[in-house]
């Protein structure tokens, strides 16, 4: 049942490229959907939820940095106010109710992500390395739209993209992930064909 959610979570930001990625070849330059943001949140959400069952901080973290940075940008695409208030209210506090749970009782925090025998110290500092890195894209495309004034995925996302996916799919091999691995491969090829449509536009 958790790896169900983490394929689903993993679909959903493989989804989420592709559509991103084809309507990027129909327009013949890099695009930012409204929908590319919509799966990006939803993936993001049962991903969350997928570090927590599978006692991971690394998933954890990587997806608490571009978690809101998906809200602002479907504020920015006027998508965000569209949704119903529940719902909005449901994804807005539910990464702050899990924080908050967990960091109640600090010393089972500690002792369930950073005293796990399954995760030694060294490989959660280099996942939590490649997920810092694969989610510092989405606070550099933020910083670089709000210049902007428009949600936009520029040339360094995608390099970052490109650097920090490769760092996870090492990290999901030593881990025996399937989730991390499958996931992170497929991003590959979009993120480098993004990246020669930029260079190709410039």
């Amino acid at each position: 049942m958790i790896y169900v959610i983490g394929f689903l979570a993993q679909l959903l930001f493989s989804a989420r490229l592709l559509l991103q990625w084809i309507m990027s070849e129909k327009a013949k330059k890099v695009v930012s959907p409204s929908i590319f943001w919509k799966l990006s949140l939803l993936g993001s959400y049962l991903l969350f939820m997928y570090g927590w069952l599978r006692n991971d901080f690394a998933i954890i973290l990587g997806q608490l940095i571009s978690y809101y940075i998906y809200i602002w940008n479907l504020d920015k695409k006027e998508s965000w106010r569209k949704c119903p208030v529940v719902i909005r209210y449901i994804l807005l506090l539910t990464p702050v109710a899990v924080m908050g749970y967990m960091f109640k009782d600090l010393s089972a925090f500690v002792n369930q992500f950073f005293k796990n025998e399954d995760i030694p110290l060294w490989l959660l500092v280099f996942g939590s390395l490649g997920q810092i890195i694969f989610t510092l894209r989405f606070v550099y495309q933020w910083l670089y739209s709000r210049r902007k004034n428009e949600s936009v995925l520029p040339l360094g996302f995608w390099l970052i993209s490109l650097t920090g996916s490769l760092i996870i799919v090492a990290y999901g091999l030593y881990r025996r992930d399937p989730v991390l691995i499958l996931g992170q491969s497929t991003g590959l090829l979009v993120y480098s064909r993004n990246i020669y449509l930029l260079q190709r536009n410039k």
